[in-house]
């Protein structure tokens, strides 16, 4: 069918080649679409992806590309969920798909129906991811993980309940310490569902608080069916767990997600059952063991204490004459404090009494009143050359207050002399010539004055003779 669309679409470019045909663009868009997407409607194309896009929406765009050439291509995020892992730069893929022309813009593009690694398996590639994933946000850090309980009373077994390994643990467990509690938690351990009883199983587990430590287990198996214990919903169920989880997932060579993030990861699930629990036996010889070597240990200190006892005993019988011996030294040493004091004493008050002699021999009684004296007298020389000095500056204050007294203006105002002065700007007047006849003038007497109005001025006045 390809070949015959083909064939038509070459005999039309050679009718174009002998008639002139003119095409819009959107016609010419339109008329490619028509002609390439049934002939591409189910490809398959070997490429690199590289410029990854994924925007809100959900749907991924990327190029596929080559040495030498690339094309678009969109993958919808239906499509999405079911390739099992995300595209990444770099990434080698065979893709499935058909080619599609958008119209608006002239482009074409591949929708892809499905996405296969090159080289490496979908499962195998979305598990490095995970895994790359939860480790950079610390899910597999050992200083996160929760230490087992040394003997625990109730164990939780989240497993198929069909299988053998549920049976295996419980017969291990059952012989290893028989009074041991076993809780079963069936759920699927493969298939779409199984992920999410496992999920529930853990969170049931842990809201009830229904047992000591936790049993994720199943047999082996390929990738496909280990698949559930590789999801990141039940990696994250088992890091959210309260209680510590022991991962026992399929054959010893069998690496799961729930292995990295699980507290211990057991080969199989009877190394689990082994792991969880102690065997009675064993703890049993062990008590034993240690009640024997408490006794033996109790037995030798309580010799070491007893020839001490003995020892310190002997030492004590000695204290009485020891004690009658300290006695008398105590009497001894305490009367010849009582001499020795008795005669510093003496020495004491002989050698006060001679200082005091001379210390009154050398009294500064007589040096004070001397010194009183003479103080005395000068202050009262000083008393005196003061007085003398405030009579004399005081006189001459007198005569200094009576030359100024003469010189003031009031004192000439009193003699009968006035001051004049021009209204409104009060102006000292000194000269006739200062005012005109019809202005007005202040006169100030020593008590008073009078505002007049100049009649006349006078040029040539007739100087008062002196008195």
């Amino acid at each position: 069918m390809n070949m015959v669309r083909c064939t038509e679409f070459t005999e039309m470019q050679g009718v174009a080649m002998h008639h002139k045909m003119i095409f819009t663009v959107s016609e010419l868009n339109r008329h490619i679409k028509q002609s390439l997407e049934p002939v591409y409607c189910d490809i398959w194309v070997e490429g690199e992806i590289s410029n990854v896009r994924i925007p809100s929406s959900g749907h991924c765009y990327f190029t596929l590309k080559d040495d030498s050439a690339q094309i678009r291509a969109v993958l919808f995020r239906t499509q999405a969920k079911l390739i099992g892992f995300m595209p990444e730069d770099g990434c080698k893929v065979l893709c499935r798909g058909s080619l599609s022309v958008y119209e608006p813009r002239g482009e074409y593009q591949i929708i892809v129906a499905s996405l296969e690694p090159h080289g490496i398996g979908a499962l195998q590639l979305a598990f490095e991811q995970l895994k790359q994933k939860l480790a950079q946000e610390g899910l597999f850090d050992p200083a996160r993980k929760k230490p087992l309980p040394f003997l625990p009373k109730k164990i939780a077994v989240i497993s198929s309940p069909t299988g053998a390994v549920v049976h295996d643990i419980i017969r291990i467990v059952h012989r290893r310490f028989p009074s041991v509690s076993i809780v079963i938690l069936p759920v699927r351990v493969q298939g779409e569902e199984a992920a999410d009883e496992i999920v529930q199983a853990c969170e049931t587990v842990n809201r009830l608080h229904a047992a000591d430590v936790i049993i994720l287990a199943r047999g082996g198996g390929s990738l496909e069916d280990l698949q559930p214990f590789n999801t990141e919903k039940v990696a994250r169920a088992i890091a959210a767990s309260a209680l510590p989880v022991i991962a026992a997932v399929g054959h010893e060579t069998d690496i799961t997600i729930a292995d990295f993030v699980a507290d211990v990861r057991a080969p199989t699930p009877s190394a689990a059952a082994e792991l969880v629990v102690r065997e009675k036996n064993e703890l049993a010889y062990a008590i034993m063991t240690l009640h024997a070597r408490v006794g033996t240990a109790t037995k030798q200190h309580l010799g070491r204490y007893r020839d001490t006892l003995i020892t310190q005993t002997a030492v004590l019988r000695r204290w009485p004459k020891r004690l009658t011996d300290l006695l008398l030294l105590q009497d001894d040493l305490h009367a010849r404090l009582g001499r020795s004091l008795r005669s510093m004493f003496v020495r004491e008050k002989i050698r006060l009494s001679a200082v005091h002699r001379i210390l009154w021999s050398l009294s500064p009684r007589t040096t004070c009143t001397t010194r009183r004296t003479a103080l005395e007298h000068c202050i009262r020389s000083l008393c005196s050359a003061m007085q003398s000095l405030i009579r004399t500056r005081k006189h001459q204050l007198v005569g200094i207050g009576a030359r100024l007294n003469a010189l003031s203006p009031t004192a000439v105002l009193e003699r009968g002399f006035s001051i004049t002065r021009l209204l409104p700007s009060l102006s000292l007047i000194t000269s006739s010539d200062a005012v005109q006849p019809g202005d007005m003038v202040r006169v100030t007497f020593f008590r008073g004055g009078i505002d007049c109005c100049v009649k006349r001025v006078l040029n040539n006045v007739i100087k008062p003779q002196d008195s």
